[in-house]
């Protein structure tokens, strides 16, 4: 096996080694069952346990009450742009949609589909460089939901509280922010996220959805976009990603053993506060994205002088051993994602690299 490179790829991203250790021993024979995970059916008593354990899980690292269902789907994060307001938002109705970035915009896309939207707060005019405060925000009378995205992973910014709807249902896309710090799961209604970024592996959807949403699913939902019919069948209307969900229930035994997502957390904005620390110095050789404030400790995003030295740069990072850097297509620059699992000494890999490029 070659040595393994620091992959700061914004998702599918990179999984806690003991985690893709464990996976490796019970690929062929789980649990000393004879079968993969792979193979057994999600029917299965071995598979209940794995289900069961990554529910719970989740619901202890997060501290989730006991009336919000959790549900492991499938279709990514992309799919809840839809099935939100197929859900939620009727042809006469309206949702508020605050827009910091490309997946809130297109969030909004597909809400425009089932019903009226407004957007309440854009930073589109400034590049998407930050986000509001609470106090900035207004809410439409009888909103039937306020989305917002935690964390834009192409332009690097971040919100550093719970949105609080101020009696309007919250929806918040966290697909590249949870289990990366505590959040207060009570301020939203709906909670989802791609698992590729900090969760598990691509394939799984993470949604943790209030009671009280569940109930107010209209009748006759397609049934496979039903969160009602969904979470009847604990996330089993269909065969699930049983080797996903199994990842997930490993990487949460990984996070309890961190000291969970306070202690996460604290790794966290030690990890970003080298890389930022490092840009700032630069004397703007590097130019950091995100207005400070709003800096994410996800995906931290800068630019150099120019085009070609970006791409340089890139080339160069790629054979020094630190891949994924290049910025997101729509955008360009760098992106250094820097998730739960990734290391830290990866973080002081790529700042002594910094040093020795500009």
């Amino acid at each position: 096996m070659t040595d393994k490179i620091y992959n700061f790829s914004a998702g599918p991203a990179i999984l806690p080694v003991p985690v893709l250790e464990k996976a490796r021993e019970e690929l062929l024979s789980l649990g000393g069952i004879g079968m993969s995970v792979m193979e057994i059916s999600h029917r299965s008593k071995p598979f209940e346990a794995i289900l069961a354990s990554a529910e719970q899980g989740i619901r202890d690292l997060l501290s989730v009450p006991d009336n919000y269902r959790i549900l492991f789907l499938q279709g990514g994060a992309t799919l809840q742009f839809s099935m939100i307001p197929l859900n939620f938002l009727g042809a006469d109705e309206t949702a508020d949609y605050v827009i910091t970035g490309a997946w809130g915009k297109k969030a909004l896309k597909e809400a425009k589909r089932c019903g009226n939207t407004n957007v309440i707060f854009t930073t589109a005019e400034h590049g998407f460089n930050s986000v509001p405060t609470q106090a900035e925000l207004r809410f439409t009378k009888e909103a039937k939901y306020v989305h917002y995205t935690s964390n834009e992973t192409i332009e690097g910014v971040e919100f550093k509280y719970d949105l609080d709807g101020g009696g309007v249902p919250v929806v918040c896309d966290a697909s590249s922010n949870i289990l990366s710090k505590p959040i207060n799961v009570r301020e939203s209604a709906l909670i989802y996220a791609g698992a590729q970024k900090n969760i598990g592996p691509s394939g799984v959807t993470l949604v943790i959805i209030r009671d009280d949403m569940v109930a107010h699913v209209p009748e006759n939902q397609h049934s496979m976009l039903d969160y009602r019919l969904l979470a009847e069948n604990n996330s089993m209307l269909n065969t699930p990603n049983t080797w996903g969900i199994y990842l997930i229930s490993l990487v949460c035994e990984w996070l309890r053993e961190q000291g969970g997502v306070s202690a996460m957390e604290v790794k966290n904005q030690e990890k970003a506060a080298i890389l930022y620390d490092a840009i700032d110095a630069s004397d703007g050789y590097y130019t950091g994205h995100a207005r400070r404030p709003a800096r994410s400790l996800m995906n931290v995003t800068f630019r150099l002088p120019s085009e070609d030295l970006e791409k340089q740069f890139c080339t160069e990072a790629t054979a020094a051993g630190l891949d994924g850097l290049k910025g997101h297509r729509s955008v360009g620059g760098i992106r250094a994602s820097i998730y739960n699992a990734f290391p830290r000494e990866g973080v002081t890999a790529l700042v002594d690299f910094y040093a020795g490029f500009c």
